[in-house]
């Protein structure tokens, strides 16, 4: 958890600087380390892959709670190769959205992490 919020914090912070593509990036590893917390507690493991389509449909086999959170990250996992490969920058609000969704992602990881 501490992770996920450490970056999505930065991305808020990238987002205020107008820096939308590190903010961007920063969104997608908050909410990819939101999914491990919410694996982690729900199933006691996760996986650390370089594929995060397959993040997806671990998080959505997690159960109720995870499977309900693995649409926001399909949407932010899309956002990845834009923000940290591609030579054109992201969006102020394409950013927006992405800290927005990785803050949904963090948010709903606590949830799970606290048992509630």
């Amino acid at each position: 958890m501490a992770k996920a919020q450490e970056f999505l914090e930065a991305a808020r912070f990238n987002l205020d600087l107008k820096l939308y593509s590190a903010a961007t990036s920063d969104a997608v590893v908050a909410g990819i380390n939101a999914k491990d917390a919410t694996c982690l507690r729900l199933t006691g493991v996760t996986r650390k892959s370089d594929n995060h389509v397959a993040a997806i449909a671990e998080l959505k086999a997690a159960g109720p709670a995870g499977a309900g959170l693995a649409p926001t990250l399909a949407r932010l996992i899309k956002m990845k190769a834009r923000a940290q490969y591609q030579s054109a920058a992201v969006s102020a609000p394409d950013a927006a959205n992405a800290v927005r969704w990785a803050s949904k992602l963090v948010e709903g990881a606590e949830e799970v992490v606290k048992g509630r």
